[in-house]
């Protein structure tokens, strides 16, 4: 178990290392390319001009994006608050070292964060917009995503409320938690966002949410791992069991911080 815990992290510095330089390539590539020109990736028929994402906006445009700023930045706040809240009373159970009901009050934060990005991370759906779900999930690849990381939470939080209670006693249950936030931050590194591709500053708003993803990733891959060696007998074993709700805590205030 141990071995294997190495080779993942092993994976997953390597993952992040190359989505990171990706993601650099990506962005120089797309502030070369010029004005009107085409992405030969595209299908033929629906070429992209490259020059619309720093042409001035109309008020009508500016308005929508402005929306959209805000309330991505409020997902990213209210799950980081969930997150913060689970964190520290996982600290403090920790710390006291004795069961209680708080046991259950952080397994309920990731439910809650889980609810909340399946329902409303994405608010031009039914019931609150006009677009069906399946064609949406099948068409935008950001809406997809945020359902992934949804049902990731969701799923968390469900193992983890069960072995709370007692009814999930089988070993493999313990490194759900960590495979889950392992996996959920190298998918993280790959997500689309949409709303730094408009306007003159464009590509400066994209490189600063890149970089708080890849911040955000690091301190997920770094949660599941002390959260899963903490599991089994290594030095510093409580060490750990101490360490990883820190680092939840720390990533909560950073998606708390989050602007784009």
């Amino acid at each position: 178990m141990k071995r294997a815990l190495c080779v993942l992290l092993v994976f997953s510095i390597g993952v992040c290392c190359l989505a990171a330089q990706h993601e650099q390539h990506r962005l120089k590539d797309n502030g070369k390319q010029p004005s009107g020109a085409v992405d030969p990736s595209m299908p033929e028929g629906h070429h992209h001009d490259t020059s619309m994402t720093s042409e001035p906006l109309d008020p009508a445009t500016q308005a929508k994006l402005l929306a959209d700023k805000k309330e991505s930045e409020f997902n990213h706040h209210l799950a980081g608050f969930f997150v913060m809240v689970g964190g520290g009373l996982m600290l403090v159970e920790t710390v006291r070292d004795k069961k209680s009901l708080l046991q259950y009050l952080w397994p309920a934060c990731f439910l809650l964060s889980g609810i909340f990005v399946l329902v409303w991370s994405d608010t031009e759906l039914w019931p609150f917009g006009p677009h069906n779900w399946l064609e949406k999930l099948q068409q935008d690849r950001e809406v997809l995503q945020h359902k992934v990381f949804a049902a990731l939470l969701l799923g968390l939080a469900s193992i983890e409320w069960l072995r709370v209670k007692g009814t999930l006693r089988s070993a493999w249950s313990a490194f759900v938690f960590p495979a889950i936030a392992i996996v959920g931050s190298i998918l993280l590194l790959f997500h689309q966002h949409q709303a730094g591709m408009h306007g003159p500053d464009h590509m400066e708003l994209m490189a600063r949410i890149q970089s708080e993803h890849l911040s955000y990733s690091l301190l997920g891959i770094g949660i599941g791992l002390t959260k899963g060696l903490s599991e089994i007998s290594v030095p510093g074993q409580r060490l750990l069991a101490k360490l990883w709700p820190l680092l939840m805590v720390g990533l909560g205030v950073l998606l708390m911080l989050y602007r784009e």
